[in-house]
Formats: C-alpha cells, structure tokens, sequence
C-alpha cells in the first residue's frame, strides 16, 4: 500500500510482539519480569469490558436480539453478536479466500486479547504420546520436544492462571495443578451413569475458571456466561490475566488497531522490527526491536510471515524449508444433542454453574487397536444456561402449537438437552495449507491469506467413532438423539473446516531446517532473533484444545529468549 510518509519510532526496544491472546499476553508477561523493554502491536483495539463483554446481558439488549442481520448471528461489522465485539470469521475490510471445493471457516479476533476473551477455557495438557506420534503409530510426525520438557511449564501456567479439576492418572490426560472443579449438574451425572454403564470413564471438567480467589481474581460466581467474555476475570483471558501483569512492570507499551504488515530484516539477515499500518490514521509505521515475537494466531502469523519478502528471504521470511504455510490443522469434531425425558421431570432449579464443562470424557481407546490414529474426548455441555436465540429451535421443529402450549414445551425441555461437544486429532497433511492470494488485498493493502483444506480418510474414520460413541452414551443414558453437526457432505456429524477454530501447525517446529520452521524453541532456524509462540508452531495436532500449550510453549520460549539475548547469542 502506498503511503504519504513513513513513521519510524525513535526508541528501540528490546522485543516487539506481535498479537496479544495466548501467546503474545503470555510473552509480554514473561519478557517484561525478565527486565526487557517489550512493545506490542495489537490489530483491534483495547478492552473495554464494560463495552464489549456481553455476559449478564439478556439477548433483548441486543440491537439485533442476538440474532445478527437478517438472522445470521453478526452484526453490521461482521463480529458475532452474541459473543465478545470484534471477533467472528468475518471482519469487515479483511477478506480471506479459499480454493475451489475446499472451504474453511477462519475465525479472528481484533481486540486485546484476542479469542482468549471468549474461549471455553477447557484446559487439557497434550499427553506424552502426543509428541511422539510418528515413533509410536508410523504417521504424522514427532516434535523436537518432549512431554517432559514443556511440564515444568504446564505447571507454570495452571499455577499462575488457575485451573480446575482432578487428578486421575490417565495417561492419555496428564494430571496438571488444579483448584476444586464445581459439582456435577443433575444432567452431567445423567451422562456419567451412561458413560460407567457401558465402560466409558467421563472425569471432573478441567479448565481455565478459578473456584477460589486467586492472584486478586474472585472466584467464579456460575453465570455460566464464559463464551461471552467475563467481566470479574474469573476466567482465563490474556487481557485480564497477562497482559496486566506486564502493564504493571512499566516495560510494556502496548500499541492498539496496528495491522502488522511485515517483519523487517537487516543486512545481517536478522530481524530488525515490524511494519505496521495505523488503522486509524492509514499510515505505515515501523517499530525497531532487538528481537520480534509473533503470536498473531496459526494463520494470521504464516500470513505476516510469507508477506515479509526481501532479497534475502524470497519466499518470506524464515521459509527456507518451504514449510511456511504448510500443515495446517484443525480440530476433526463432530456434535450430537441428546434429549432426556427424566430431567424434564425435576423442578426447576439453578443449575447454571461454570460456562464450561463441569465433567468430560478423556480419551479411553489409546491401548486399543482402532481403524484410525489419533484420538478424541467428549465434553459435556449443559445446564440451564441463559436461554439465547434459536435455543428453542428443536422445539419448534418437532412440536405444533403456539402461545402457552409452545412456551409449556419449551419449559418442559429447558435443561433436559445436553449437547456432547467431540474434539479429535487431525493428521498433518499436505494437502491442507494456507498461502497469499495473489489477486486480493484488504483495506489495508496487505496482500490476504487463500486456504486449501482437506480432511484426510483418517479423520473421517475418526468422526465415524466419534458419533458411534456419542450415540451410544445418550441411548444408554434412555435419552434419544434430537439433533448433530454435519450434513450429507460431511457425515458423521464432520463440522466445517475451520469450525472449532482451533487451527495450528501453519510455522511447524521440528527438528530438521529442511523440514520445518521453528526448532523447539519455537525460534526460526534461519533467523535467531525470530520466534513464533501460537499454534502455529505445533507439529501435530492432539486431541486436546490448544489454548494451555500454546500458554507453556510461549513461556517456555520466552525464557529461552531471555537467557540468550542475555548471553548476546540473538544478536
């Protein structure tokens, strides 16, 4: 993009960062107690919670009743209604395109914090077999670490950020550091009767919600609104949990609506800052830093990565291997809503507790010879939850009537469905990638990402057992099946790619240059000064959700950044 003048700032810090969720909040924290001047580019603005967290709010304070324009769930900027401002798979201005036969949903925040202001806070560590899937299966590939390696740093985060739970000495879910989880709701206890019924173990929930006060946060008060941001910090959010504690250090300067354009190089082929476009004043500005963090998000990272092409790094930067952009993953998952009759026969009473999962089922079948690799858990979502649009939509499909019958049905069903949320592992492939589109830009000028995604047979097979298992736990629980996810092109209740938003792999570590990134200090292999902390560094994709590795793996490689800038080994 062509711009009148170029803003340089005069300062050079000591580390840049890129992005301001898991990863970037989590190296703020680590790097500022370090003693480095950090600044960091954030593309939204700052948080205002009172402005754009939406939890305790009914849906008829919504312009739009929650439902969006013309029903489809966004408002007129494109972000979720219901959900924290700013963030959705559309963002006005900054268009993405797919290839032919191959759609993928990219959901993105642009506000401080970024999706850790409205995940599920489910808090799974990856499993030791995890990192070693090729030794043990012959497919995917192994990280350059270990589960040993990122523990100590498991423990670092669940200590500062509070996670619930047990401990229950599974192997395929290792045991973290956890506060007292809440009690199982009447309908979760419905679930776990079915799942011992038929051998099936479903566990206390683990997540990122404290129970007890802790660090000066208040323990959750069960609202049951945590998708929806949550206005006591309760809840874990980069931007109510990380970034405060870096704030506090006066070493960080945090620089709002700055899209990143691209990473610049010096002669010496180290990087030397970021460019930026204010999106306020749509002039470029350049930040000068000893040593540049990205944590942007999987995608949103390959995408700064690949545009910043020099002389020496044509390809974009740090993409000698020609990785850059490869591998992208998200979780396989599928859906299944179960109805039962007997909760509908209990008085009503406050059941709402956390808005996360009050119990789960871990992966059972890891010493079991299966038809795929990989694995999946099941989380139970549900309870009496503050009723949102389209809530009732099952009723209204199965049941005739209007005026008090229909409102006798949906009281009769309110906090007798309980939805099972699957979350499975997906194979790197090749055929899955995302790469610069080269005909599009967005407003900003920035050239956009174009993505290919394929779901491999392995995934299919998987969700195959995924839903088998599902349907299995609400019949034996003498419920019936009332709805799924998927359609007649993605069976087994496949949801779309992209759907869980859990995307990673895109700047994969690995232990060959040839082959990867990263190393597994998620610093670039051919640009020392160069670190990369969000999914975008795994190599394979668990089961688990991402968000409590993504947190280990940027302290880890914050620390590490520490010691050899230190030691003069970045310059």
């Amino acid at each position: 993009m062509s711009a009148p003048h170029i803003i340089r700032t005069p300062k050079t810090y000591d580390v840049c960062i890129v992005g301001s969720g898991a990863a970037g909040g989590t190296a703020a924290k680590v790097l500022t107690e370090a003693g480095f001047e950090v600044v960091m580019l954030e593309a939204g603005p700052m948080l205002d919670v009172s402005r754009h967290y939406t939890d305790h709010k009914w849906v008829y304070n919504l312009q739009h009743r929650g439902f969006g324009v013309g029903g489809s769930g966004y408002n007129e900027e494109g972000n979720l209604e219901l959900d924290v401002a700013h963030i959705g798979h559309r963002i006005k201005g900054e268009p993405y395109t797919s290839a032919p036969d191959s759609p993928f949903w990219w959901t993105r925040a642009r506000i401080l914090g970024g999706r850790t202001n409205h995940w599920n806070r489910v808090a799974l560590r990856f499993a030791e077999a995890d990192f070693r899937q090729r030794s043990l299966t012959g497919a995917g590939d192994d990280w350059p670490i270990s589960y040993q390696d990122l523990a100590p740093y498991y423990d670092k985060v669940e200590s500062f950020i509070g996670v619930y739970g047990t401990r229950e000495n599974i192997p395929s879910a290792p045991d973290g550091i956890y506060q007292t989880p809440p009690k199982p709701r009447c309908s979760d206890l419905v679930v776990q009767r079915a799942c011992q019924k038929i051998g099936i173990p479903c566990i206390p929930g683990r997540a990122a919600i404290i129970t007890q006060p802790h660090n000066g946060r208040p323990a959750c008060h069960y609202c049951g609104q945590c998708t929806r941001g949550c206005m006591s910090a309760s809840t874990f959010s980069s931007s109510q949990v990380m970034i405060p504690k870096a704030l506090a250090s006066g070493r960080l300067k945090v620089i709002s609506n700055a899209m990143a354009r691209e990473i610049l190089v010096g002669k010496d082929g180290r990087a030397s800052g970021v460019a930026y476009i204010d999106k306020n004043t749509r002039t470029e500005n350049r930040v000068v830093a000893k040593a540049v963090v990205v944590g942007a998000s999987a995608c949103e990272s390959a995408r700064l990565l690949l545009n910043s092409k020099s002389s020496l790094f044509p390809n974009g930067i740090a993409n000698s291997s020609g990785a850059l952009g490869r591998y992208l993953m998200d979780s396989s998952a599928t859906g299944v809503t179960g109805y039962f009759p007997q909760l509908s026969a209990l008085p009503a009473h406050n059941d709402e507790g956390t808005g996360s999962v009050h119990v789960y089922v871990p992966w059972w079948k890891y010493a079991s010879k299966n038809e795929f690799v990989g694995g999946y858990h099941i989380e139970v979502l549900t309870g009496r939850q503050m009723p949102g649009p389209q809530q009732f939509r099952w009723v209204g499909n199965h049941f005739e009537g209007y005026g008090a019958g229909l409102k006798q049905k949906c009281k009769q069903v309110y906090g007798a469905v309980v939805d099972l949320a699957v979350r499975g592992s997906m194979l790197p492939n090749e055929r899955s990638s995302c790469t610069i589109d080269p005909d599009v830009v967005d407003q900003w000028g920035i050239p956009v990402l174009r993505f290919n995604f394929k779901w491999s047979d392995n995934e299919v097979r998987l969700a195959r057992d995924m839903n088998q298992s599902c349907r299995a736990i609400v019949e034996a629980a003498g419920g019936q099946v009332v709805s799924e996810t998927g359609s007649a092109d993605a069976p087994y209740g496949f949801l779309a790619s992209g759907g869980v938003a859990h995307e990673v792999g895109t700047v994969r570590m690995g232990s060959d240059p040839t082959t990867s990134v990263l190393n597994g200090f998620c610093q670039a292999h051919s640009v020392k000064n160069l670190f990369v902390t969000d999914g975008g560094c795994f190599t394979t994709n668990p089961d688990k959700n991402p968000t409590v590795s993504i947190l280990a793996l940027s302290w880890r490689a914050s620390e590490y950044l520490a010691s050899e800038a230190k030691k003069g080994s970045l310059s």
